[in-house]
């Protein structure tokens, strides 16, 4: 009969698994802490997002006395949230390769890479949105335009303080700068972030900013849409190891077919701004 403190094959693959949640939970928190994000709606099963927005116009206010009081006409809209996908990856790790490396090294060396990747893909939409915003700023000089992107941000959000505000930009464009400055540097999910850069807010440095780009809006502004692995009643129809959050999820089986250690990841998270006219786009000229 086994010892029951007997560590089995199957629960060294939970352990794994549980690291890539965690691995990656570590991550997300992280930038949703430089970004300042407070929102996170958790998609539920049968519904579409939505929100409503008020226009119409206003009566006339010079009424004369005993005049009645013109109706002022508004309507309300919906308007639909960026729709969200739930994102589906396989990879295995053969036979051949375990007996090569051991099947811990082997295993844990292709679900890192896979990880990195996944974190890869929600940055690259993320960056892909924020270019389609409809506010704009030009400038000859990084600094300058950088500047006109926040005296855009003070139009748009002006309640809003320095600590507010999030911009993203190339690092090839700040090189320069940050050559001769003293900054402190940070990292969350794969990115680098200064804090109070400028004194005009946080700073995001990533190469899928189109370089001579500069994105910026409110904190405020930011919404992370997701899917729960772990509700939404995936739960019902499929067992995947995830975090408290749901935010990813992970299931590693044998596939005696073909010899493959697979393992299928599962992950539906959009990050969107609310306010596609409070993203400000700044372009650096290349006009002397």
């Amino acid at each position: 009969m086994a010892d029951e403190n007997l560590i089995t094959r199957e629960q060294l693959a939970r352990v794994r698994e549980i690291d890539f949640t965690l691995m990656f939970e570590e991550g997300i928190k992280k930038l949703m802490e430089a970004l300042g994000v407070t929102r996170k709606v958790a998609k539920q099963a049968g519904t579409v997002l939505k929100t409503y927005k008020a226009k119409g116009t206003l009566g006339e206010g010079t009424v004369g006395e005993g005049e009645t009081i013109p109706l002022s006409k508004y309507q309300t809209e919906a308007v639909t949230y960026k729709e969200i996908t739930l994102k589906k990856w396989r990879k295995g790790t053969s036979a051949e390769a375990i007996v090569d490396r051991g099947y811990d090294q082997a295993v844990e060396m292709t679900t890192d890479a896979m990880l990195r990747d996944v974190q890869k893909g929600i940055r690259k939409d993320f960056f892909t949105f924020l270019g389609t915003g409809t506010g704009t700023a030009t400038g000859k000089t990084f600094q300058e335009t950088l500047a006109q992107t926040w005296g855009q941000l003070q139009v748009l959000f002006e309640n809003t303080d320095a600590d507010g505000m999030v911009y993203f930009m190339n690092p090839l464009d700040v090189a320069d700068y940050l050559a001769s400055a003293q900054v402190t540097m940070q990292t969350a999910f794969g990115m680098n972030y200064i804090e109070n850069f400028l004194g005009l807010g946080t700073v995001i440095l990533n190469s899928s900013v189109p370089k001579g780009k500069i994105y910026g809006t409110a904190k405020d502004n930011l919404v992370l849409y997701y899917i729960p692995v772990n509700g939404a009643d995936m739960e019902k129809g499929f067992e995947f190891t995830t975090d408290e959050t749901g935010y990813i999820g992970i299931h590693e089986v044998a596939d005696y077919s073909n010899m493959t250690a697979v393992d299928t990841v599962v992950c539906g998270i959009e990050l969107f701004a609310e306010k596609l006219d409070g993203v400000v786009v700044g372009t650096i000229s290349a006009d002397p």
